[in-house]
C-alpha cells in the first residue's frame, strides 16, 4: 500500500531541511539538494513507521492542505 503523506522542504544557506505533515512523533531529512533531501526524509519516514508502526499514520483529521504564509511580528 502506498499512503501519500504532505512533506515540507526547506531551502537554507547550508542545504534543505524536509519534515512530513500529519504523522505522530518528529520525523527530519536534511540533504545537500532538493532531490537528496526528498530520499532522506522518505527513508526516516519508512524507518519511523517500521520503529513505531502504521499507528503514527492514523491523525485524527488528516491535512488537506498546506500553505506557507509570513507575517510581520513586531520584537
Amino acid at each position: 500500500m502506498v499512503q501519500q503523506i504532505k512533506i515540507i522542504v526547506e531551502k537554507h544557506p547550508e542545504g534543505y531541511v524536509a519534515y512530513p505533515l500529519g504523522l505522530k512523533g518528529i520525523v527530519v531529512g536534511e540533504g545537500d539538494t532538493y532531490e537528496e533531501v526528498l530520499a532522506d526524509v522518505k527513508s526516516a519516514i519508512q524507518f519511523h513507521i517500521e520503529t513505531f508502526g502504521s499507528a503514527v499514520l492514523r491523525t485524527e483529521t488528516p491535512v488537506l492542505e498546506a500553505f506557507v504564509a509570513e507575517a510581520g511580528i513586531a520584537v
